[in-house]
């Protein structure tokens, strides 16, 4: 059974004024757009609407999902070191082609941000990265998943967000 990737209790969020203070960057991917793009807006609401200034959401597009890795590295290290990021979203989409390209892609943002994750405790510039990118077998799945019947992963990776910059 499949869950609606836009439900979550809204009880186990920090208060306003805690998010009112803090800084979140997303990165996203502009390749497949139509659902990125839809993913990056669910992300941008479920911010603000927890509290989050708008002014504190820091938006950068790379040009697919392999660049979403050190779009989200320069996040953390030097565009938003002044504002102090608390979180990082990476947003893209890569559906399943006939060649092995899509293996390549995933197992390249996959590791990308396993690495910035895993170095994240050791270097006082780290912040969580979140990882908001749709593996799918075709386009109505991912549609599904951007604000279709499923929901919007999107809102999924800012809750994600929230959750882990305030542990």
């Amino acid at each position: 059974m499949t869950t609606d990737l836009s439900q979550y209790d809204s009880s186990t969020l920090p208060s306003a004024d805690i998010l009112k203070r803090q800084h979140y960057a997303i990165v996203v991917a502009d390749w497949n757009s139509e659902i990125t793009h839809a993913l990056a807006q669910g992300a941008i609401d479920t911010l603000i609407k927890h509290g989050v200034e708008e002014e504190h959401i820091h938006i950068t597009h790379v040009p697919g999902t392999v660049e979403l890795t050190y779009g989200a590295n320069m996040a953390m290290r030097e565009r938003y070191s002044l504002k102090s990021v608390s979180a990082v979203i990476v947003i893209g989409c890569v559906i399943k082609g006939d060649t092995p390209h899509f293996d390549y892609v995933c197992q390249s943002v996959t590791q990308g941000v396993t690495l910035l994750n895993a170095r994240a405790p050791i270097e006082s510039i780290s912040c969580p990265v979140i990882f908001s990118v749709l593996t799918t077998l075709d386009k109505q799945q991912a549609l599904d998943r951007a604000g279709g019947k499923l929901g919007n992963k999107g809102v999924e990776g800012a809750i994600t967000a929230i959750k882990m910059a305030n542990l």
